[in-house]
């Protein structure tokens, strides 16, 4: 499936951000990009703009395409509570967001890789489907020849965070996706309600 392969900090200064991580061109150049970047006097944004900004920097931050984060948008607008908060828990739910959260991978695009060449298990079966939907007590881990990869083991080396909805066993090098998070949980400055509204019309 095609992905944004282009330069990252430029998306990240769009959205005043660092989206993708730690970016020390952006800590640099913190402003949009573009010879007027810089310009403190920018126009307001309409509120579709506004809509459609926070739209692309979900989209960007979990790296999922249009149509695919359109069909995640009907799968939350279908289920019984918030559309909104039920949108980020599916792009939570995903396998590729949760082998990033766990520190076996230091970037979602990484996680991905990760995936697709069949590093990553889950419940000790083989799965290379980045977009597959793990659910509660579902066991995510490394495939055994895979424990070995430099990057996996410098990934996890400096790994630091922890999250609530999800434990991890060192020595096993697999961890638990305990429970769905709530939206408090979910770190990423993101109005989900914006992109709702954004979809709704």
């Amino acid at each position: 499936m095609a992905r944004y392969t282009g330069p990252k900090t430029k998306i990240a200064r769009k959205f005043g951000e660092p989206i993708f991580g730690e970016d020390k061109s952006f800590e640099k150049r913190n402003y949009p990009p573009g010879q007027h970047g810089n310009n403190r006097r920018r126009g307001k944004k309409s509120e579709y703009a506004l809509q459609l900004t926070e739209k692309q920097k979900a989209k960007y931050t979990y790296g999922i395409l249009e149509k695919q984060f359109r069909n995640l948008f009907e799968k939350a607008n279908k289920r019984a509570g918030i559309t909104g908060e039920i949108l980020l828990q599916l792009c939570e739910s995903r396998l590729d967001n949760v082998v990033y959260r766990l520190g076996i991978a230091p970037t979602r695009s990484a996680a991905r890789q990760l995936v697709s060449h069949k590093h990553i298990t889950v419940n000790g079966s083989l799965v290379n489907i980045p977009s597959y939907q793990l659910k509660p007590n579902d066991v995510v881990g490394v495939r055994e020849k895979s424990k070995s990869l430099i990057t996996i083991k410098d990934s996890l080396a400096n790994s630091s965070k922890t999250y609530e909805w999800m434990t991890w066993n060192s020595e096993k090098l697999e961890g638990t996706y305990v429970s769905i998070p709530e939206r408090i949980q979910i770190p990423e400055n993101i109005n989900e309600q914006f992109i709702v509204e954004l979809y709704s019309k």
